[in-house]
């Protein structure tokens, strides 16, 4: 579900009552734990924190005006999602959240690529999810971002 939300506050003000208190604490968290440089904001309809022009010039390559987008945080309609480039990109990172994940949480790990799914607000292991925001500084997900997706843009034919 997209969200025609201009800020982070006005996304959270806009959702039910049964997901706003977990949005909100989720959106609190990863605003306390992420590595300074990205910067939070709206995109693709949810809550975003991206590496800035300022930090990256060459923005997101699907689309340049855009900066480069690494965490989503968004109500959808059947589970709240975290979106994570991070785990999605870089396989130790993976690794270590997948093998820390049931550490922290009683349900079952429900995840896409990037996408962690939590079909109840109950259920989702809010420090642990901090955890993960501070894993990676924007200058390695830059890296990583440069290795793993522009440079196979270069190579394609």
């Amino acid at each position: 579900m997209t969200s025609t939300a201009t800020t982070p506050a006005d996304y959270v003000s806009s959702l039910p009552k049964e997901r706003k208190e977990a949005v909100d604490k989720l959106r609190k968290i990863i605003n306390k734990n992420i590595p300074k440089g990205f910067k939070e904001g709206m995109g693709y309809g949810m809550m975003g924190w991206d590496v800035p022009h300022s930090i990256y010039p060459a923005g997101y390559h699907c689309n340049p005006k855009l900066p480069l987008p690494f965490l989503g945080l968004a109500s959808q309609k059947n589970f709240i999602a975290v979106y994570h480039m991070g785990i999605y990109a870089d396989p130790k990172l993976l690794k270590w959240f997948t093998t820390e994940f049931q550490k922290h949480s009683k349900s079952k790990l429900d995840m896409g690529k990037s996408c962690l799914r939590f079909k109840k607000p109950e259920d989702i292991p809010f420090e642990f999810i901090g955890e993960l925001a501070s894993k990676m500084t924007p200058q390695e997900w830059i890296a990583i971002y440069e290795k793993q997706f522009k440079s196979k843009l270069k190579s394609a034919p």
